[in-house]
């Protein structure tokens, strides 16, 4: 790649790659028709869940899923990583075992090296590989901003669906990345971190969630979801509200990269992070210790993130300690509790 070149910058002014935010978005369906209903239809629209699961047969269903954002870091390579880690991660937190996808591909061909979309294509392409996950073709359009991402197809027995809706009273919740990653990578465009500091939250956005998804298929999971463009907060509230619960989240058990209140200090707030947390306020009690900082870290865009698990208490500790034996940064968070459907705690 080019040294002038950064790949960040090529994103139009306004635009940041987000998730259209929830309440936008269930305001644009609700004016589409009806879903006709299929038997076979496990998981579609109506949980607003990761992926959609088609049952084929008792032993086999489908899971399907698509993601696709703008370039979050400059290095090519890393942003085809990042996004093929990211489109597997919806199949892992169903609980299935991703076996092909589909690239899709924006690109300024007549404005960009080549180079540089080979690059992220060998990016995502060794990532898939990793996975064990088949690359079977694709689609690319010209266009002015660069974008990426990938459908993915996976498989579940279809009585071993994990979904978002589940989570029982008494349920503990665990988390197996950090947040702060929208903080973090509008940091990077702003140039507010160091090489050390973009290759960890790099690290993290490429990592994964395998074996974290194969650690749980060991124990009882009520529900699961992982955390994306809605962050921690709207995919914690997707879960209470689907699972009819409340949820209590401690603030100081969460794990956060590391200067995220710093850079948040600075300004380097997304503005789909400022949307999320306008948009979940009504169903968050906040603590009266933490203040707007504390409030966008937890509603913060993320990109790739980890899988949130609702485990009962008696399993929770050996989850845990087998999740970090398995080197994920796992880590308890909160709870669920009776309560009021989809109202989340943070204490």
């Amino acid at each position: 790649m080019s040294e002038s070149i950064k790949l960040t910058s090529l994103t139009k002014k306004g635009g940041c790659g987000c998730k259209i935010g929830p309440a936008d978005l269930a305001q644009v369906l609700q004016n589409l028709p009806p879903v006709v209903q299929n038997p076979n239809l496990i998981v579609g629209l109506e949980t607003g869940d990761d992926a959609g699961v088609y049952k084929l047969n008792d032993t086999t269903a489908l899971v399907q899923t698509v993601d696709f954002f703008t370039p979050i870091v400059d290095d090519p390579y890393d942003f085809g990583q990042i996004a093929a880690a990211n489109a597997i991660s919806d199949v892992y937190a169903m609980g299935g075992t991703p076996i092909t996808a589909l690239n899709i591909v924006a690109f300024p061909i007549s404005n960009l090296d080549t180079s540089i979309l080979s690059d992220i294509l060998r990016g995502a392409s060794d990532k898939l590989q990793e996975a064990g996950v088949t690359l079977v073709g694709g689609h690319s359009i010209d266009d002015q901003e660069p974008k990426f991402g990938l459908a993915v197809t996976g498989t579940v027995h279809p009585d071993k669906v994990k979904t978002n809706a589940g989570a029982q009273p008494g349920d503990q919740l665990i988390l197996t990345k950090p947040i702060g990653v929208g903080i973090s990578t509008t940091s990077i465009k702003r140039d507010l971190l160091n090489e050390t500091e973009i290759a960890n939250v790099t690290k993290v956005m490429a990592t994964l969630n395998k074996a974290a998804s194969e650690t749980m298929q060991n124990y009882t999971v009520h529900a699961c979801t992982d955390v994306t463009g809605f962050g921690l907060l709207g995919h914690a509230t997707e879960m209470a509200r689907e699972s009819k619960q409340e949820i209590i989240l401690h603030y100081s058990d969460i794990p956060v990269l590391p200067r995220v209140r710093e850079l948040a200090e600075a300004g380097a707030v997304p503005g789909g992070t400022k949307n999320n947390l306008n948009h979940m306020k009504d169903n968050v009690t906040f603590s009266d210790h933490l203040d707007q900082i504390d409030q966008w870290i937890l509603a913060d865009a993320v990109t790739s993130g980890g899988l949130l698990m609702a485990v009962p208490e008696k399993d929770a500790n050996a989850l845990l300690n087998e999740l970090r034996q398995n080197n994920t940064e796992a880590a308890r968070i909160g709870e669920v509790i009776s309560g009021k459907s989809g109202h989340i705690q943070v204490k």
